[in-house]
């Protein structure tokens, strides 16, 4: 734990983190938690200014490391939970264990999803975690949980969090079994969990959890808890003695973003803004890769006007001297693939392609495009005015502003997701 600030507060003023947003989802919905992303000057969990694909996260490392040699620890926060998205977590992971093997690796999750994954983590060289307990009752988590979406299910009320409990301390029990230094953050809801600290600290104790940090609620406008008032320094000051009769408590945490730089209160805001201008990464990455065409979902190769899900072919342009050069149309993989339907589509029908430009798209052609660095421009217009966007890097008026649209709004779907 030496060199991880979080862990070790006399590493705190040596040592600099850095967190990567690239879990675009979650499996809860906290009653205390808006994920919106926001500007780089707000400083709360669950907010980035953007979220990384695991490619894009791996070469804005690079970037980092030549200007911030003193970051000692690489942590996935955010914006989702780390395990909602396991696919794009894991390759992450993989992907930066691989090229920073000095670095500590950490992750923060709900636990919810998190299971599977343990033994194969502390293969790649996962050492420290953190996950966040806020409750040992079934009918306190109720009340701090809208709803909890497990095995592709979604419960409420106490029904969820028996399930959120029941995963949260199998898996702690599990990382320790495996040596990983855990850390439990537990949020202070007053009126809602605030007399149930101990209780959670004599109970992660037991299982051999390594630290608590206790975090005053911060309350959000348009969320549940945003009528609840901010624990008060005297109330936490008595929390953490209470804590620190079972368990040592974390004394020192800053409430970090999901796209968190630098050192513990003193986050790097230029470094947020690098993250801002992730377009360029992915286009230097993808250049690396020979991938220097875009593909487009068109009626007639003029107007970006479909909705990937309903393209059965899309046309590949690329840029030359004298403009931009249709070279072909691909068809697109048929339907009722699934997942393997887009994965075929990115590694296939687009393997030179850097982009795309749709009307519409799906949450499961999206995930598959930012894990394999396709990077997605949601338009309606001149196909010229996307082909400017990605290569000269020019403001597209007409981009959607959502991730990707609910699924059958758009398109003549069924609303079961783009398969």
């Amino acid at each position: 734990m030496n060199n991880h600030p979080c862990f070790n507060i006399d590493s705190k003023d040596k040592y600099a983190r850095v967190h990567l947003p690239v879990a675009p989802t979650c499996n809860v919905q906290c009653n205390y938690c808006d994920r919106r992303y926001d500007c780089c000057n707000e400083s709360r969990p669950g907010v980035s200014s953007m979220l990384l694909s695991p490619d894009q996260a791996l070469y804005f490392l690079k970037a980092l490391s030549e200007k911030m040699p003193n970051i000692s620890v690489i942590g996935i926060a955010g914006p989702g939970d780390p395990f909602a998205s396991p696919e794009i977590t894991m390759r992450t992971v993989r992907l930066v264990k691989k090229e920073f093997p000095e670095k500590i690796m950490c992750l923060s999750t709900n636990g919810l999803d998190l299971f599977p994954y343990i033994d194969e983590l502390v293969e790649i060289g996962l050492s420290h975690l953190t996950i966040t307990i806020n409750s040992v009752k079934s009918e306190t988590l109720a009340k701090l949980y809208r709803w909890v979406r497990y095995n592709k299910r979604v419960y409420r009320g106490e029904a969820g969090g028996d399930i959120l409990l029941e995963q949260q301390l199998r898996c702690l029990q599990r990382t320790k079994e495996r040596c990983i230094v855990v850390k439990i953050n537990t949020v202070i809801c007053p009126g809602i969990n605030d007399s149930e600290v101990e209780e959670i600290a004599q109970k992660v104790a037991d299982l051999g959890a390594d630290t608590m940090n206790c975090i005053p609620l911060y309350p959000v406008e348009n969320t549940e808890f945003a009528f609840l008032p901010i624990p008060s320094e005297e109330a936490m000051g008595e929390i953490k003695s209470v804590v620190a009769q079972h368990i040592r408590p974390m004394k020192h945490c800053t409430r970090c973003r999901a796209d968190a730089v630098g050192l513990l209160g003193s986050d790097n805001t230029e470094m947020i803004n690098f993250i801002g201008q992730i377009s360029a990464f992915s286009q230097s990455i993808n250049q690396a890769r020979k991938r220097h065409r875009v593909a487009v979902a068109s009626n007639e190769g003029l107007l970006v006007n479909l909705h990937l899900g309903e393209a059965r072919k899309v046309y590949i342009f690329e840029q030359s001297k004298n403009g931009y050069h249709f070279v072909e149309m691909r068809s697109t993989p048929p339907e009722g693939g699934g997942m393997e339907r887009w994965r075929e589509l990115a590694d296939k029908t687009l393997v030179d392609c850097q982009a795309i430009l749709v009307a519409g798209i799906g949450e499961n052609p999206m995930k598959m495009m930012r894990e394999k660095g396709i990077r997605v421009i949601q338009m309606n217009g001149l196909i010229d005015a996307g082909l400017d966007a990605i290569y000269l890097n020019l403001p597209l008026k007409t981009i959607c502003r959502s991730q990707y649209a609910k699924c059958g709004e758009r398109c003549k779907g069924s609303g079961n997701g783009c398969g």
